[in-house]
């Protein structure tokens, strides 16, 4: 799949990792919807990136939210080749806390951000995609998801965070398996500690230490590095039902 004759739509897309990636298709001389609920940011992201780019507002979680952003989408670029999820909230606390159990209401927001707005957006863009032209490799377009390095190794308050993103790890390969039949690949990318927006808003000695803890290169990862991971992705035909980590070789201890 050649990256400047993409229709992208990424969630999450108004700032940090999904921002990343839209500039990236937009370099590349693809299109790009930008699906976020923070409308201010979205828009002025949009509008920075250009006349190949528009902003529309979503809620993942909310699967009538996304069906009509999906068809609005199509409608603007004329087809999807390329959705990456990006949406998602790190809420964390224990389980059993100073006040008690952790309200089950916390744990299945994160879980119907993370996951379940990851699985709504790619079956309603896996539908448009399947009605792609086919390339010469039969492609007809790629899901990208974002898992963490949390899938594999939560941290203490971790628990609902690292659910949710070992169930974007474990959806991925069934899901790959049933779009091979219409050429289009799912893969999950697993980043390390990135610098986001959520990660900005911590003091600069609490992001050099995180950083400093990375094996090599000791330092946090930019956003650019993830795009990098999507376009290889999106290049690649042979790259299928695959978790990609980028982190350093970092492996997070308990706490």
């Amino acid at each position: 799949m050649d990256l400047s004759a993409a229709k992208a739509v990424v969630t999450g897309g108004a700032s940090g990792l999904g921002l990343a990636t839209a500039e990236r298709v937009i370099a590349a001389g693809g299109q790009v919807a930008l699906l976020d609920l923070n409308e201010e940011q979205g828009a002025a992201s949009a509008d920075a990136l250009g006349d190949r780019a528009i902003f529309l507002r979503t809620d993942v979680a909310d699967e009538a939210s996304v069906q009509a952003a999906i068809a609005a989408a199509a409608e603007a670029m004329d087809g999807i080749t390329l959705a990456v999820n990006c949406a998602g909230i790190a809420t964390a606390g224990r389980t059993l806390g100073r006040e008690g159990p952790w309200p089950s209401e916390n744990f299945n927001r994160v879980i119907q951000i993370n996951l379940v707005g990851s699985y709504n957006v790619t079956k309603e863009a896996a539908a448009v995609m399947a009605q792609n032209e086919p390339n010469a490799d039969g492609e007809r377009g790629v899901v990208i998801s974002t898992a963490s390095i949390a899938a594999f190794e939560g941290q203490i308050g971790q628990a609902a965070y690292s659910a949710s993103k070992g169930g974007v790890v474990g959806m991925m390969l069934p899901l790959a398996r049933e779009f091979a039949q219409f050429g289009i690949r799912v893969n999950t990318i697993a980043p390390g500690i990135f610098k986001t927006p959520m990660m900005a808003g911590m003091p600069e000695e609490v992001q050099e230490s995180l950083g400093r803890q990375v094996p090599f290169p000791p330092r946090l990862g930019e956003p650019e590095q993830y795009a990098d991971a999507v376009a290889f992705v999106y290049g690649n035909a042979y790259v299928n039902g695959e978790t990609i980590r980028i982190d350093g070789a970092i492996r997070m201890q308990p706490k």
